[in-house]
């Protein structure tokens, strides 16, 4: 049986060699929470066995943005460092990896103005457009994956009797959802991305021109542009190499068409958005547009998300995620979106994937909307699935076909 110690290390390599599957001589950078940094440097270990030809770190410090947040002035919020942009950009230009650990604290900016953190956002959105559209085209390898702090295990598991049984509360749920446990964890990753493959296989010959979202405060139509596709498990980057995006990832994936989503919507998880939870909301569309909102929890902070800009009033994903898998069968709410919308169907406010429609990575932005996708400054998954949603299709030969029954596939 392999320690806790063991199972970290075969995580890393799992990353790694799965996730971004760095290949010889290639860069790697790493963004990580700067309490994470003893995984960071388990990454860059394992990068460089594998060999990478360097690795660059990006520590992030979550308390040193609360304290900017809290006393910076308004216009600090305007400004994103241009060397930043610049630098990623200029990595992605030379096939760089990209990792990014995920394991904010949900609550640590509910004190903040939302107003602020919506204005970063959107900043930070403007000044990174270039670089992220070679993430969103796939045109690079990249990764997201997570490990525990403190203080997220905390959220998790509040009943936790101190720091330690909280944060090995987090790990076990977390080697659960992501077959550390499975005697080869690579081999039964690669059998997981190939069941996902044969799902969107099927539903992308299927050619459905419309999707009817049914459940407990859901009552949803959603068009399909005509030429989608359908996404999941892992992708091929420009260069050819095989790479998984997400860390567990349960989802299937494509884009609506912009215009063409009619009725009401309900969420069944949190969202952990910009350091505050958004939680027990409901959307209204007409004719694609996000027209009416409301939240128990969170309302300030969603109405920031949705009025980024013109396109976050739009939907750019839909998902279809079972409930039974390894991630939602831990009964775990996590808090955290990586590990939520892969135990749940979910959508995405904002831009959609080029990859999602025949020929959108060689598409402008303008060719893209023509096609029926939405572009944005953000992408922002949000969770409506469980045990009572049953999603309905129809193809263009008019056949009617329920493809997900009581929360799990029907086909």
């Amino acid at each position: 049986m392999r320690t806790k110690e063991n199972n970290i290390e075969q995580y890393a390599r799992l990353i790694v060699e799965v996730g971004v599957n760095i290949q010889k001589d290639q860069y790697l950078m790493i963004t990580a929470p700067i309490q994470t940094a003893y995984f960071a440097r388990a990454l860059t270990k394992c990068a460089y066995e594998v060999g990478a030809k360097k690795v660059y770190v990006d520590y992030v410090d979550e308390e040193l943005n609360k304290v900017q947040y809290m006393h910076a002035p308004d216009e600090a919020f305007l400004e994103y460092p241009e060397w930043v942009a610049e630098g990623k950009k200029k990595l992605a230009e030379k096939n760089c990896a990209f990792i990014s650990i995920s394991a904010s604290n949900p609550d640590l900016l509910k004190d903040v103005d939302p107003k602020r953190i919506a204005t970063m956002q959107k900043t930070a959105g403007m000044a990174l457009e270039a670089f992220r559209r070679y993430t969103q085209n796939g045109d690079v390898a990249w990764c997201v994956a997570s490990i525990p702090t403190v203080e997220w295990a905390h959220k998790v598991f509040p009943e936790a009797t101190d720091d330690k049984d909280a944060v090995d509360k987090l790990w076990d749920k977390i080697f659960i959802a992501t077959r550390i446990y499975e005697e080869d964890p690579v081999a039964s990753w690669k059998a997981h991305t190939e069941n996902l493959k044969e799902k969107t296989d099927f539903l992308t010959a299927k050619k459905f021109t419309k999707l009817h979202y049914i459940a407990p405060g859901t009552d949803l139509y959603v068009e399909l542009p005509k030429g989608h596709i359908w996404q999941g498990g892992g992708s091929y980057n420009k260069a050819g190499t095989y790479y998984v995006a997400n860390m567990p990832t349960e989802e299937i994936f494509t884009m609506p068409s912009k215009y063409g989503v009619d009725g009401k919507l309900s969420s069944t998880k949190p969202l952990s958005y910009g350091g505050n939870l958004i939680d027990r909301f409901v959307l209204h569309f007409e004719k694609g547009r996000i027209v009416d909102f409301s939240a128990e929890e969170g309302y300030e902070t969603l109405k920031g998300l949705v009025e980024t800009d013109e396109g976050s009033h739009y939907l750019g994903e839909v998902a279809i995620v079972p409930d039974n898998s390894p991630v939602s069968n831990t009964n775990t709410i996590f808090f955290n979106t990586l590990f939520d919308e892969n135990a749940s169907c979910h959508f995405a406010i904002g831009s959609a994937y080029p990859d999602t429609i025949e020929g959108g990575t060689k598409m402008t932005k303008e060719e893209l909307e023509a096609a029926g996708a939405n572009t944005s400054l953000t992408h922002v998954d949000f969770m409506v699935g469980g045990k009572n949603l049953t999603i309905e299709g129809v193809t263009e030969d008019g056949e009617a076909l329920t493809i997900l029954k009581d929360g799990n596939w029907a086909i």
